[in-house]
């Protein structure tokens, strides 16, 4: 018998790879997991609705649950959901089959199954920021160098400097990651943005990761917000991430899709399997409930978070030293407090003496630095208690 024995040498760092130790960890969850179970905290620092998932949706869950479906599935996703999100998503912006549709566990994991497939290290991408934190950080767990394009403040309206942009969409760029609306600022692309950004990105040859996540929760008339899926053609180099979270109010149950241009889906399948396997199947049965019956919810919830909106903004306004724009669309408010400096620090201040939660602006990158994130998905009685708070505070 053969005994082998394995020495490290002294010197021999036990440390994850360079690329992982840079990542920055997220700010949010830090003030979030500090704040865990303190009594008479506002909680206003994630992106999460202050009422449940509608009970239709849960009954679809519960149901699956109680017939037994309870075993692996299909990686890409079970067929009646594929095909009841094509609907959806043609319905909306232009025809998809279900074979562009991949089903994974969250937006989150859809993003980052998306880069796998797309993104090499040393790779060059391109971000407009500010942006939500996991979203900054994936091209850079795959090893990507990353530049950035900052949105410009003023209280009429946060906008992107697009020739700045498209400058920065030049050859040997391999992806542009464009979250709009955005988290979060609010900040909303407009049609005529989109097809001079997606002109560039044909011209060069530059895939696009669009995040839709609040696509639904946008304020316009319209209702839905421009989308790259209604000014691209099915073989444009466009990759749609989207959410069960924000609209249909199911952050917990971390179901999200991809949509594709065709020939992509069979090797998203084999990243699906290695990072995953498959979504839940009585989530991916609740999912169908949402898409098919849940427009009432998307109604109700615009209207609701649409209020908050304008009840937030105004009540902000009126407190000193605070700058905001109206945000065109997510459940954000993103402001500026005139003298801060070192937003964690500001947001801690405010947990620890007047037991309100706000995310800081360094969360989402060096840009976001002397604003706050408020989420107004909440009722107007916390929003006000909140507002109160903020002003007692400064």
């Amino acid at each position: 018998m053969f005994i082998y024995t394995f020495v490290l040498k002294a010197d021999t760092p036990l440390a994850a790879r360079a690329a992982v130790r840079a990542l920055t960890a997220s700010k949010i969850r830090e003030l979030y997991n500090a704040g865990l179970g303190k009594p008479n905290i506002l909680p206003f620092w994630v992106g999460e609705p202050d009422e449940p998932t509608p009970d239709f949706i849960r009954k679809a869950g519960t149901g699956s649950i109680a017939a037994g479906e309870l075993f692996y599935t299909h990686n890409l996703g079970i067929p009646e959901l594929r095909e009841a999100l094509a609907a959806y998503i043609s319905r909306l912006h232009r025809k998809v089959e279900a074979d562009q549709i991949a089903v994974t566990s969250a937006g989150v994991n859809a993003l980052m199954v998306a880069s796998q497939l797309l993104v090499d290290p040393g790779d060059r991408v391109v971000q407009v920021v500010p942006l939500w934190p996991n979203l900054q950080e994936i091209p850079k767990i795959l090893g990507a160098s990353v530049e950035t394009v900052p949105l410009q403040f003023s209280e009429d309206g946060w906008k992107l400097p697009l020739e700045k942009l498209l400058h920065e969409l030049k050859p040997k760029t391999r992806a542009l990651y464009l979250n709009s609306p955005n988290n979060p600022t609010g900040w909303t692309v407009s049609e005529a943005e989109l097809k001079a950004i997606l002109e560039r990105c044909r011209k060069h040859g530059i895939w696009i990761f669009a995040d839709d996540a609040y696509e639904r929760l946008y304020y316009g008339e319209e209702g839905i917000a421009p989308s790259l899926l209604k000014v691209s053609e099915t073989e444009d180099r466009v990759i749609s991430a989207n959410t069960f979270s924000k609209s249909w109010l199911m952050t917990g149950w971390r179901l999200g899709w991809l949509v594709v241009p065709p020939g992509l889906t069979a090797d998203l399948g084999k990243l699906i399997e290695y990072n995953t396997s498959c979504a839940p199947v009585f989530v991916q049965r609740a999912g169908i409930a949402a898409v098919k019956e849940g427009e009432p919810v998307i109604a109700r919830t615009r209207y609701r978070f649409r209020k908050a909106r304008d009840f937030l903004v105004s009540e902000l306004r009126e407190l000193p030293k605070v700058e905001v724009a109206v945000p065109t669309g997510t459940m954000y408010a993103f402001f500026r407090v005139q003298g801060v400096k070192d937003s964690l620090k500001f947001c801690k201040d405010l947990v620890r003496e007047v037991g309100l939660g706000l995310a800081p602006g360094s969360a989402f990158g060096p840009e976001g630095e002397g604003f706050v994130r408020w989420c107004f998905a909440a009722s107007e009685e916390k929003l006000g208690d909140g507002v109160t708070r903020l002003k007692r505070f400064l």
